[in-house]
C-alpha cells in the first residue's frame, strides 16, 4: 500500500519561495512517477510537474517551467517541489501523487494521492 504525505505549505507573500515535501512509503518506487498537482477553489486539479523515481527526468506544465523545480532524495524517499517567485494565483492545495511505469499529465492517471497541503500567497 502506497502512502504519500505532503508537508511544507503555508502562508507566504508574493515573491517568496516555498518548498513542499512529499514523503513516500509502503512500496518500492523504482518504477514510479511522482506527480505534483494543485487545485484552487472552484477549479479543476492542475498538473504542475512530475519526476521519474529512477533517474533524473522531470516534466513540467508549460506555465510552471522556470519557477517550479522538482527534485528527489532517494535516501529519504521524498520528492520536493521548490516554488520560487510565488504569485497570488499560485494559491491552491498542492497534492503529490504516484503512478507506475508510464508518465501521465492527468490527475485521473494517478493511483495514489496524498492529503494535500495548502499554499496561500498574499499580494
Amino acid at each position: 500500500q502506497v502512502q504519500l504525505v505532503e508537508s511544507g505549505g503555508g502562508l507566504v507573500q508574493a515573491g517568496d519561495s516555498l518548498r513542499l515535501s512529499c514523503a513516500a512509503s509502503g512500496r518500492t518506487f523504482s518504477n514510479s512517477f511522482i506527480g505534483w498537482f494543485r487545485q484552487a477553489p472552484g477549479k479543476e486539479r492542475e498538473f504542475v510537474g512530475a519526476i521519474r523515481w529512477s533517474g533524473d527526468s522531470t516534466y513540467y506544465a508549460d506555465s510552471m517551467k522556470g519557477r517550479f523545480i522538482i527534485s528527489r532524495d532517494n535516501a529519504k524517499n521524498t520528492v520536493y517541489l521548490q516554488m520560487n517567485s510565488l504569485k497570488p494565483e499560485d494559491t491552491a492545495v498542492y497534492f503529490c501523487a504516484a503512478r507506475y511505469y508510464t508518465l501521465s499529465y492527468r490527475a485521473e492517471g494517478y493511483d495514489y494521492w496524498g492529503q494535500g497541503t495548502q499554499v496561500t500567497v498574499s499580494s
